[in-house]
């Protein structure tokens, strides 16, 4: 079973048939004693990291998905579930669950780059992780964001991507794995990706 936490941050629905469509059964949750006890953890999200935040921290989810971490259990985060892991936010000035140190960070506004930075777009993963294994480097995956999480060290990087200058499109580290980018709604490399979610132990390849 896997639980998908419910904190009024949208796209629930398409993680669910993306789950569904792998044959996983899933529970979405607002419950923290769910999310604290699950043994599997999708956290997803769209909007802003100060709203999100706030209701994360009124219905107590925030700790429980500290307990769940801590516990080592898998946990993925997708598109705001990927910033505020971190540290804090650029965006509202937010303090966030701190589950890494890092800040997420404005996409800077260039000329002729386009925010948000909406669209499909490659990832380059530039090291080995199990949830990330057997893609094609010429794979593209769904984007819609203006903020991107800057862990505060390299080694937890895993995926870059290049929207007027390079970001942080992935970030995994021991048993948490992140993405900026939807992969419930990037066709069936990103159900490969969840896929090899569904299938991880929550340690790192070797």
């Amino acid at each position: 079973m896997v639980v998908v936490v419910d904190y009024q941050a949208g796209n629930l629905a398409s993680v669910v048939r993306a789950l569904t469509a792998l044959g996983a059964r899933s529970r979405v949750t607002d419950a923290p004693e769910v999310v604290a006890q699950a043994e599997r953890v999708i956290f997803p999200g769209v909007g802003a990291a100060g709203q999100a935040m706030a209701v994360l921290k009124q219905r107590r989810l925030d700790e429980a998905l500290r307990q769940v971490t801590a516990r080592g259990v898998p946990v993925l985060g997708i598109c705001l579930g990927a910033q505020i892991i971190l540290e804090s936010s650029e965006e509202n000035d937010a303090s966030c669950l701190g589950l890494l140190p890092g800040r997420a960070r404005a996409l800077p506004r260039l000329p002729g780059i386009k925010i948000p930075h909406m669209g499909w777009n490659r990832v380059d993963f530039v090291r080995p992780h199990p949830v990330f294994a057997g893609l094609p480097p010429t794979a593209e995956y769904y984007f819609v964001h203006s903020y991107f999480p800057e862990p505060a060290r390299p080694e937890m990087v895993a995926g870059i991507t290049e929207h007027g200058r390079p970001f942080v499109s992935a970030v995994a580290w021991e048993n948490l794995v992140a993405t900026q980018f939807h992969p419930e709604k990037s066709g069936r490399f990103g159900l490969h990706i969840l896929a090899n979610f569904l299938a991880w132990d929550g340690t790192l390849a070797q």
